[in-house]
């Protein structure tokens, strides 16, 4: 499958196939925005310098996969910026086809451009699948994620 695969900046249009990765198990569960709320926060974040959504499609154009990649700017680490990587998605009937492989090297790829000291991502503590997945490209747990709902 990864041979036929390509990576792309995601469009508007691309929203609702977006919508349907992240209504998945495991994910969202179906509980996702709209298709006018998601042109809305689509749009907004569009504006952001360096947040971009990205989307992995086959031969057919049809999205298999997302994630959203920050590229932040600090002020910190002599200004290098890091990277944070969210959203990760593939469609159910097409994971372990290598598609989740390829998003997460074009993602190190773009950090590596950017000239990121670090690319890093969160993972639900349940998500033990996932986890050994990351860390099969070389992710290794740092520190501790800490969450608050304001």
């Amino acid at each position: 499958m990864s041979d036929a695969l390509s990576l792309r900046e995601a469009t508007a249009d691309d929203l609702p196939a977006v919508l349907a990765l992240y209504a998945q198990p495991g994910l969202d569960d179906g509980d996702v925005l709209g298709p006018e709320q998601a042109r809305e926060v689509f749009a907004q974040f569009t504006r952001y310098p360096s947040y971009r959504l990205f989307v992995a499609c086959d031969a057919a154009d049809r999205v298999l996969g997302s994630y959203a990649l920050l590229v932040m700017h600090n002020l910190a680490h002599r200004g290098t910026p890091s990277a944070i990587v969210e959203d990760v998605v593939v469609d159910q009937t097409c994971r372990s086809q290598g598609i989740g492989r390829r998003m997460m090297e074009h993602a190190r790829t773009l950090a590596r451009e950017a000239g990121a000291y670090k690319l890093a991502l969160s993972s639900n503590q349940k998500r033990e699948r996932a986890h050994a997945f990351y860390e099969s490209l070389g992710f290794q747990r740092h520190g501790i994620s800490f969450v608050i709902t304001p």
